[in-house]
């Protein structure tokens, strides 16, 4: 019910995951990152608490695959997950546990993995990270975007999708970017991309306005004299 892409920019060291599905709020259960350790995207029948555990393994120097192999050794249910762990190497794990549903995919390419289930084909994940790929000097979320769009473009979801999110991390220690359609009729990767051109000229704004409100731009809005 799934598809998501977990990525790198090597030149400033943010980490960002999208995810889209046809099920509500997803990025709220399956998008996982932390600034200076990496990504974690845990889908399909999901398992939250493998984001926040695979980021403290990464964080305790344990590369993608060391923990991905202490997953596959621990976690239970293992068979029904499907996840990617990205670390700040740049260097990916995937898994698509015995009991993945449907069509399901991993690709990987440099510092970037993208994944999904139930997908209408095999190919969906190796067009976004062909999609990440083309545009290395652009913004870590262009990318990303790129990559959610190269997704539908390339049949997506086998299903209509209604959520979808994207999550970044820099070097301050909260998401300098969470953005979320957590239910749509409509189009939600068109939405969140959307968002993100909202979002983006203000995102480094708001990280100074909370380290250092004397220099910070003013709010722009009524009231502020």
């Amino acid at each position: 019910m799934t598809f998501s892409v977990s990525a790198r920019c090597a030149r400033t060291g943010m980490f960002g995951i999208a995810v889209s599905s046809s099920s509500p709020c997803v990025a709220a259960r399956c998008a996982h990152a932390r600034a200076g350790v990496g990504v974690v995207a845990t889908q399909n029948i999901t398992d939250p608490t493998l984001g926040p555990k695979g980021l403290d393994l990464m964080a305790q120097g344990l590369s993608a695959a060391e923990a991905l192999a202490r997953f596959k050794a621990e976690a239970p249910h293992f068979e029904f997950r499907q996840v990617v762990l990205l670390d700040r190497e740049g260097r990916v794990a995937g898994h698509s546990g015995t009991r993945t549903l449907g069509t399901h995919a991993i690709a990987t390419g440099t510092d970037v993995a993208a994944a999904g289930n139930l997908l209408a084909s095999l190919e969906v994940p190796a067009a976004m990270v062909a999609a990440f790929e083309a545009e290395p000097e652009a913004h870590l979320g262009a990318r990303i975007l790129a990559a959610m769009q190269a997704a539908v473009a390339a049949g997506g979801e086998e299903g209509p999708v209604h959520s979808a999110g994207m999550l970044l991390v820099d070097t301050v220690g909260w998401p300098v970017a969470d953005l979320r359609v957590d239910w749509t009729e409509g189009d939600p990767i068109a939405e969140l991309a959307a968002l993100w051109a909202l979002w983006q000229p203000q995102m480094d704004a708001y990280v100074t306005r909370a380290l250092d409100p004397s220099t910070a731009p003013s709010y722009g809005v009524p009231g502020d004299q």
